[in-house]
């Protein structure tokens, strides 16, 4: 069973992709509504996958990103956003994260999808 953490300031959403990846099997963690959270969640349960919003209310979600893929053991990091996939793509080289899945399109078989990237490379820290 994959565990995820879910970082987002939206709570509707945290219920939203709580329910979707729970029904599809993952074990859902944490939650979390800001950044600094977000880091601590992860420190603290060490999930597989840290699905995180880019817009949060303290610290770009880019930066959280970066800093828990940082080290050895890192989680795979799948963002999320409303922003148009476009925007976003010149932002992940930096952010470390495996991908990006729109809100509108968010589903476990895509987040698991881009998530797997990360944890397949022979190359990744990731589990």
């Amino acid at each position: 069973m994959t565990s995820v953490l879910i970082v987002d300031d939206h709570a509707g959403f945290r219920r939203a992709a709580r329910r979707a990846l729970e029904a599809a099997g993952w074990h859902v963690v944490g939650e979390a509504r800001d950044g600094e959270g977000g880091l601590r969640e992860a420190a603290s349960t060490a999930p597989d996958v840290v699905l995180l919003d880019i817009q949060l209310p303290d610290v770009s979600g880019i930066d959280v990103s970066a800093q828990l893929t940082a080290g050895p053991g890192a989680p795979a990091v799948v963002l999320t956003s409303t922003r148009d996939p476009e925007d976003v793509a010149p932002l992940l080289p930096r952010s470390g994260a495996a991908g990006f899945v729109p809100k509108d399109r968010l589903t476990a078989e895509a987040v698991g999808a881009v998530a797997q990237r990360s944890l397949d490379r022979p190359d990744s820290s990731a589990r």
